[in-house]
């Protein structure tokens, strides 16, 4: 059994993972939000951006802790197609559930559907990429604890999508988004405890990408694109500063 170490950076990795956790989560919940007081294209358009800020932000979350992860006895490289298709599961499958959301008549519904389905998004995310794992030896998993992983990220998903349906403070959405951030990287490590790892010794080249040549770059350019994404939303008018607007454009022109 090869001994496993989930922080070799120390809490580097943890903490900058739960922050894009957390930044996703905001960024996901917010884009709802906006497109629940939308209509038509601008709705769609607001829950497109919602799916790829939490898909990604997720993906970046995993794969930040996965930069700490090592094996003794082995190194590590990463299939690259297969941890590309984690990212584009992630979205894909998350942005079924919010759209879900978004577009469900019966709330509570709708609620369920869309928190199970962006759960099970998150998790089949997490277990692909995890399939994307290259070393020198196998890879099993406890079945309970898998289970309690993806538990845990259906739990998570359902509560950040009522959230961005029922709450509005702004204190208590910040709030929202530390718990999500928190749910989010528990699913992560229980779903790594669940790892079982046994090496075999070889000398043999692994097949794969380095994560420092691979991961590392992807990384940084998800993260660039949600905190650019972050800035974009913060600007945007909401529908009610654009009322706002439109009413006093009105006002002006009637008094002109």
């Amino acid at each position: 059994m090869g001994h496993m170490d989930h922080a070799s950076f120390g809490w580097l990795t943890p903490t900058l993972s739960y922050a894009m956790a957390c930044v996703g989560s905001a960024l996901g919940l917010r884009c709802t939000v906006r497109a629940l007081a939308a209509t038509g294209r601008s709705r769609r358009n607001w829950l497109i951006t919602a799916a790829s800020a939490l898909g990604t932000g997720i993906w970046t979350m995993h794969f930040i802790a996965m930069l700490g992860f090592g094996v003794s006895g082995s190194e590590i490289r990463y299939d690259v197609p297969l941890t590309v298709l984690s990212l584009l599961v992630a979205m894909l499958v998350v942005g079924i559930g919010v759209f879900a959301v978004g577009y469900g008549r019966r709330r509570p519904r709708a609620l369920a559907a869309g928190g199970l389905t962006t759960g099970l998004g998150v998790a089949s995310m997490h277990y692909l990429g995890m399939a994307a794992l290259r070393l020198h030896g196998t890879v099993s998993y406890d079945p309970w604890l898998v289970g309690l992983s993806v538990l845990i990220a259906v739990v998570a998903a359902t509560a950040a999508l009522w959230a961005a349906l029922t709450i509005r403070a702004p204190l208590v959405v910040a709030g929202a988004c530390l718990v999500m951030g928190a749910a989010v990287s528990s699913m992560h490590y229980t779903g790594m405890l669940a790892v079982r790892v046994a090496v075999h010794p070889s000398v043999q080249a692994l097949p794969g990408a380095r994560a420092t040549a691979f991961l590392f770059p992807l990384v940084v350019g998800l993260g660039s694109y949600l905190f650019l994404t972050s800035a974009f939303v913060a600007l945007s008018p909401t529908a009610r500063e654009r009322a706002a607007s439109e009413s006093a454009e009105s006002l002006r022109e009637a008094a002109v």
